[in-house]
């Protein structure tokens, strides 16, 4: 017989873990997970209410917790292709704050980034332990959705005065009321709302009992109708592209028996009656009509004609600086862009994610993004086949990264706590399926 297979080394950069593995069986260390899992709800549950000094608190605590757990014990398998990314996404924007024309600003957007990682190894680390809190913290999250999408809808009853500041006299879709609820900006708010809902669609499938489904259920109705609310251009293109996902998806897995000619025509059959339908109600529907044709207005609405503003300011700063760029976060950018924005066109922002990517890491930041945005797309089509615990959920992730990425080519709300978090609790849902499927990974 030969030798059993000796198992992999630890890769250097996790050998740090588990120094303090005693200590993880005191009665502090046995309710870490416990701690951890209450800790990511209240943080999932108040993205849409919490102050910005509320969510940093929960945060940075997030990320406390993640380092005991990890020095609690030892590292398992390798680094994994997701992980991999991350890291070269924070080394590159490492580079990038220590070449920045202005470090000391891009170094807070480098803090930041990295309290975001804390919380998304913490989500990683607590599902792949206990998989059973991704419904709790789900739950928790429908919870903070069903709140703000309550509020919302009830500003179009309330005084409209305030709704009235969203409405820009210069855009061919002057006069719509949009709602923003809690978190002040329409766009922001059909941001947050993109990647929940596939996570309510997932929870309605995936929860057994009455009670629960009903709970799911309102979420999601509640949650689509706020969104349509916001006259989020790109958050309906998201909400779109999110369908389009689902339906294509469910319509494989349910007719895997078929015979092959249906199981291939049936989601394109029904992708083309979901067409027509959309078609039907943006054609006859007076309001969604005219916030579409916005979209091919060009420079004659002024949304679109800020926007391409921005954007070529945007690759005049890329131009500038294409292999380091300017340093990660919105400090870094707000001291730059000045230099090459043109008059009258201020902007926090490049509204477009591959241009922001760009702006602040240069051309290598664009890659290793893209590369991060693949290897979850890979690995999400691989769970969503597999028969495990995370399949379903594989469904709403890939909905979201849909969502995410139609939204996030006209806008930058992704880089907001309230968006980017719930994106970063899909990826560690992907990570924990990963190391379940894989332990050496």
């Amino acid at each position: 017989m030969g030798d059993p297979a000796i198992p992999a080394p630890t890769p250097l950069l996790l050998r740090w873990q588990g120094w303090w593995a005693d200590s993880s069986h005191g009665p502090l260390g046995q309710r870490l997970i416990p701690i951890a899992g209450l800790t990511l709800c209240a943080l999932m549950a108040g993205l849409p209410v919490l102050t910005r000094g509320g969510l940093m608190l929960l945060i940075l605590a997030s990320g406390l917790l993640w380092a005991l757990l990890a020095l609690g014990r030892p590292a398992e398998g390798g680094i994994g292709s997701i992980h991999g990314w991350i890291l070269a996404i924070l080394g590159v924007a490492l580079l990038a704050t220590g070449f920045s024309p202005v470090p000391m600003a891009a170094a807070k957007g480098l803090l930041k980034l990295a309290s975001y990682l804390g919380v998304y190894a913490l989500m990683q680390e607590v599902l792949h332990r206990a998989p059973q809190w991704w419904d709790r913290i789900v739950a928790a999250l429908l919870a903070g959705q069903l709140l703000t999408s309550v509020i919302g809808i009830r500003q179009l009853y309330g005084d409209t005065g305030e709704l009235a500041r969203w409405a820009d006299p210069n855009s061919v879709s002057d006069g719509t009321v949009r709602i923003y609820s809690t978190l002040e900006n329409p766009n922001l708010l059909g941001g947050y709302l993109l990647p929940v809902l596939p996570l309510a669609l997932v929870a309605l499938l995936r929860w057994r009992g009455l009670a629960p489904r009903l709970y799911a259920l309102t979420a999601l109705l509640l949650g689509t109708t706020a969104l349509v609310l916001t006259y989020s251009r790109g958050a309906w293109m998201g909400l779109v592209a999110e369908g389009a996902v689902i339906v294509v998806l469910l319509a494989i897995r349910l007719t895997r028996s078929w015979p092959l000619l249906w199981r291939r025509l049936f989601p394109l059959l029904l992708l083309l009656v979901a067409s027509a339908a959309l078609v039907v109600v943006v054609t006859q529907v007076e309001p969604l009509r005219v916030r579409v044709e916005s979209l091919v207005a060009g420079r004659q609405d002024s949304s679109n004609n800020f926007r391409i503003n921005v954007w070529e300011a945007a690759l005049d700063m890329i131009q500038a600086r294409p292999w380091l760029g300017i340093g990660p976060g919105n400090d870094a950018f707000n001291q730059i862009y000045p230099l090459f924005q043109k008059p009258k066109f201020n902007a926090l922002s490049a509204y477009s994610i591959p241009l922001e990517l760009a702006v602040e890491a240069g051309i290598p930041g664009l890659l290793v993004g893209c590369g991060l945005a693949l290897a979850s797309l890979r690995q999400a089509v691989a769970t969503w086949r597999g028969d495990g615990p995370f399949a379903l959920p594989a469904l709403g992730v890939l909905a979201a990264i849909a969502g995410l990425t139609v939204q996030g080519l006209t806008d930058t709300i992704f880089f907001r706590p309230e968006v980017q978090l719930s994106a970063w609790f899909c990826l560690a849902t992907l990570a924990a399926a990963a190391k379940r499927q894989d332990p050496s990974r």
